[in-house]
């Protein structure tokens, strides 16, 4: 019975500090919360910050974060290496290779030049219409039309068989590798829509392996595709699941643990990122075959499904769902492993919530001033991140240089960017740091356009890019924390689902945005940091912490 009232009065002091209490000569309303780990107050005037939905009794009996939370985030961070290594792989399986038109037999013995100058094919897409049995003089060949090539050979290099050798995707086929790319993006973007309607239905757990298993599966199968017209299709549902996998493994990882630390868990969720650029780097180099690396690259999805044994279900989503047995349970193994007692009469505090039942439509995003304010700020946010952050990670192979060296660089400058966004977030707050990471890249990028088409200063070039990448990376560590803080519960999936779809359009664009360069060479990095400053001007607008009047707070209770 000690044991129980000690957990009452915890969870009394967590409901008493969210207690609305009018003071003031204005009639100001105050709302604060302290979290008894975290013993801070945060307050606002004027305003509520509901934050009381960060502190509940499973935090209370297991815990903000301990062994067991560390176990179990780390086992979840696991998820995004594969989801990483998918979105990833085209930069290696799509790259550009050095073509010309195939060599008659009788031209075997030739050099490339001599073949180019005889067929007058330097455009490696068209070549003398002639009878290439027997050799011609050149007034002869001067006198002929011109015909399509029909077969192409490759330049024997560092980056082996790829769609573009494997499907003589060039010439007026080129666009086909941005297809390709395209595919597995919208089904991100539609997965993105649908991935937090299946997490509350059917659970975090269930849509999490589930999605792990299809995506094991597609990633496999892609590796036995013999056309590319089942490439594309199994690309296309590799990105509709791998979607799932990546939100609900972060929003698993978010329930996990609570108070400060969701914030934290939510960013260090995204270390294996650039630890997965790094890999696959590796990967590709020493396999130089898409088939090969599609087939390691799928490989480690088989492993991560047996994880269904070890990670549990959310506690918060069952005791709301009523499965207070399955809470129990849980409950019991993070406590143990967390050195935490528990209370004799357990059942008693673990009670359902009382809820009203939530039928909330994408109109309840724009119901007040607060709500049209942040869902009209992450829009464009969302949009500008994802353009920014992927027109930069899925374009690495148009920047110049050494692919391999590239990719491996753009990796390690991310680790350190999570790592310090991580600890300045305490120090400053969100807000200024994202729009700090969206102004410098913005320099950054305008840097690298600055320095374009001049080969001499390639190395500089990749400096500032690599300095963007550092930035922007910081940047997209914090956006999806903030964004889910920002939204009120009730609505936070319907909020950050509008945000997807938002971010699904800018992925869709990011494959074409090399292609600006062959208008002027400056132009794809200048668009970027045309992005960067206006996503940067926007975060301006949004608040630090959650707020919402103290009417609409009065009128949920």
């Amino acid at each position: 019975m000690e044991a129980t009232q000690a957990i009452l009065y915890e969870l009394n002091l967590r409901k008493s500090d969210v207690m609305v209490n009018s003071t003031g000569s204005n009639n100001e309303t105050d709302l604060s919360l302290k979290c008894p780990e975290d013993g801070k107050h945060q307050s606002g005037t004027a305003a509520h910050q509901l934050a009381d939905d960060e502190c509940d009794i499973i935090g209370t009996l297991i815990g903000d974060y301990g062994r067991w939370q560390f176990l179990m985030t780390l086992l979840l961070a696991l998820f995004q290496v594969p989801n990483t290594f998918h979105i990833y792989s085209p930069t290696f399986q799509a790259a550009d290779k050095v073509y010309w038109c195939k060599r008659p037999e009788r031209f075997s013995n030739y050099s490339i030049a001599e073949w180019i100058k005889y067929s007058n094919s330097s455009s490696n897409c068209s070549m003398y219409d002639l009878n290439y049995d027997h050799l011609v003089d050149e007034q002869q060949r001067l006198q002929s039309g011109m015909i399509s090539c029909t077969d192409w050979e490759f330049k024997e290099d560092d980056l082996g068989n790829t769609w573009t050798s494997q499907w003589k995707l060039v010439c007026d086929k080129e666009w086909l590798k941005n297809v390709a790319e395209m595919f597995f993006l919208v089904g991100v973007a539609s997965g993105g829509i649908v991935s937090g309607v299946l997490s509350d239905k059917f659970g975090r757990k269930r849509l999490l392996f589930i999605s792990a298993v299809l995506q094991t599966f597609f990633g496999l199968a892609l590796y036995f595709a013999d056309s590319f017209e089942l490439y594309l299709c199994l690309r296309a549902l590799l990105g509709l699941v791998s979607v799932s996998v990546t939100y609900a493994g972060l929003i698993l990882a978010m329930e996990f643990v609570d108070g400060k630390w969701q914030t934290i868990a939510g960013m260090y969720n995204l270390f294996p990122l650039p630890v997965s650029y790094i890999m696959i780097s590796g990967i590709a180099y020493l396999t130089q075959d898409y088939q090969y690396l599609q087939l390691c690259i799928g490989l480690p999805g088989v492993f991560l499904c047996l994880l269904w044994f070890v990670i549990p279900e959310s506690p918060r989503w069952l005791l709301i769902k009523g499965k207070t047995a399955e809470v129990k349970k849980i409950v019991k193994q993070a406590a143990a492993m967390n050195k935490r007692e528990l209370p004799e009469d357990l059942d008693m505090l673990l009670q359902p919530p009382v809820v009203e039942e939530s039928n909330a439509e994408v109109s309840e995003l724009f119901k007040s001033k607060y709500l049209r304010l942040i869902t009209f700020c992450f829009l464009c946010i969302w949009f500008t991140m994802n353009l920014v952050y992927y027109g930069l990670v899925l374009n690495m192979n148009a920047l110049g240089g050494n692919i391999y060296l590239n990719s491996t660089l753009a990796g390690l400058v991310e680790l350190p960017a999570i790592a310090l966004a991580m600890y300045i977030i305490g120090k400053t707050g969100k807000k200024w740091l994202f729009c700090g990471t969206l102004m410098t890249a913005g320099l950054a990028c305008l840097g690298a356009a600055i320095m374009e088409g001049n080969d001499e200063m390639l190395s500089v070039k990749l400096t500032f890019v690599m300095i963007g990448k550092f930035t922007i990376s910081a940047g997209n560590t914090i956006m999806p924390v903030y964004t889910a803080e920002l939204y009120p519960t009730a609505i936070r999936n319907i909020g950050v689902g509008a945000c997807n779809v938002s971010a699904g359009f800018a992925l869709i664009l990011t494959p074409y945005l090399s292609m600006l360069t062959r208008i002027q060479v400056y132009l794809f990095m200048a668009i970027l940091t045309a992005w960067c400053w206006f996503g940067a001007i926007v975060v301006m607008f949004l608040p630090e912490n959650r707020i919402i009047p103290a009417t609409d707070l009065d009128r949920r209770r």
